[in-house]
């Protein structure tokens, strides 16, 4: 049973074999990736019930400290950097603006946020600053190195809240939500690093602030790749990390929607708890995350590795999984209506 537990987080695995199709094969075939997690996948967990079982503390206590959970994690790193750099070779012989270009972007893409994005998030909330390190790895692949000091920071501080960029407002649209959640976080990111480096007393603009490391880092990649593979390569590479980006924030929008912490009396906001996470204990997209999907659980704690989170009863359930869902947040008018009837039992 534990070595289920464990192996089944191989899954994430599926999608470089998906994207190594898409880059090899013309037509619908580039497209393969999407039409596999956010056809075939979702279709499968409107079949498949929830799995809500938690371990019990014993088991939890031993998965915790089982590096075959860490190691799954590390794997994706030199994946994911490979992946990449075959995308730059593969792009660059791929017609620009054709359909199998178009294809292999949003195959790239889509590894950006799953894999780049989603692991880097996992990594940056470890306590070893050598993780951490992969994580900015990461989250570099999709130029979103300003998500980790944002994240860690600001929205575990302020989520459920007006003042938190991530969390979506009841009715907010999906694509003003995108502009809104990403360009506050970064701004946000900045405000942090600066307000740490001047209680410490030093300068904003030492390389201490990670936000200056990142950004040189980022202005470093994009001239690399335009110096050595050219203007299409590097608007493709563009393509895919804006992808990664919206998956990202997509997934930020359906994790908080519409929830929001009470105030008292003092003016202060209620400390959070279990129901002001969405939350989907469908298996599939749980694996595939790395049990992102059970949110409540990591924003009470968020160090607390993926493996062992658990999902709690009075923690608001969404319909279906994280990928089914994310298609529904496309569909406005349908998300509004299946999610406000929703709303109305947590606000």
């Amino acid at each position: 049973m534990k070595m289920i537990h464990r192996l089944k987080y191989l899954f994430v695995y599926t999608i470089p074999v998906t994207v190594f199709i898409a880059f090899n094969y013309n037509g619908l075939w580039t497209f393969l990736p999407l039409i596999v997690f956010f056809g075939l996948v979702p279709l499968l967990e409107l079949l498949l019930p929830p799995d809500r079982e938690n371990m019990d503390k014993k088991m939890a206590d031993d998965e915790k400290h089982q590096r075959m959970y860490d190691y799954i994690l590390y794997g994706t790193l030199p994946l994911q950097v490979g992946f990449l750099v075959y995308f730059f070779f593969t792009i660059g012989d791929t017609p620009y603006g054709s359909m199998d270009y178009i294809g292999r972007i949003t195959a790239m893409g889509f590894m950006c946020g799953v894999v780049g994005i989603n692991v880097g998030h996992e990594l940056g909330h470890r306590l070893q600053r050598w993780e951490q390190l992969m994580g900015e790895i990461l989250l570099l692949t999709s130029l979103d190195t300003h998500f980790l000091p944002y994240h860690n920071a600001g929205h575990h501080r302020n989520v459920a809240t007006p003042e938190d960029a991530a969390t979506a407002r009841k009715n907010e649209l999906l694509f003003t939500y995108w502009i809104r959640s990403h360009f506050g976080s970064y701004l946000e990111a900045w405000q942090l690093e600066n307000t740490r480096l001047k209680d410490l007393k030093k300068p904003w603009w030492s390389f201490e602030n990670r936000m200056v490391v990142y950004s040189i880092a980022n202005i470093l990649l994009i001239v690399l790749i335009y110096y050595v593979f050219g203007t299409a390569v590097l608007i493709a590479f563009i393509g895919a990390a804006i992808i990664g980006i919206i998956l990202l924030e997509t997934v930020n929008y359906i994790e908080h929607y519409g929830l929001l912490r009470k105030k008292n009396e003092q003016g202060r906001y209620e400390a959070v708890r279990h129901h002001h996470s969405w939350n989907s204990d469908h298996p599939i997209g749980r694996t595939l995350l790395f049990n992102l999907s059970r949110h409540s659980d990591h924003h009470y704690n968020g160090s607390k590795k993926y493996q062992i989170l658990k999902s709690h009863e009075n923690s608001p359930q969404m319909p279906t999984g994280y990928p089914g869902m994310m298609l529904l947040a496309v569909m406005q008018p349908m998300w509004f209506w299946v999610m406000n009837k929703k709303l109305k039992k947590f606000n």
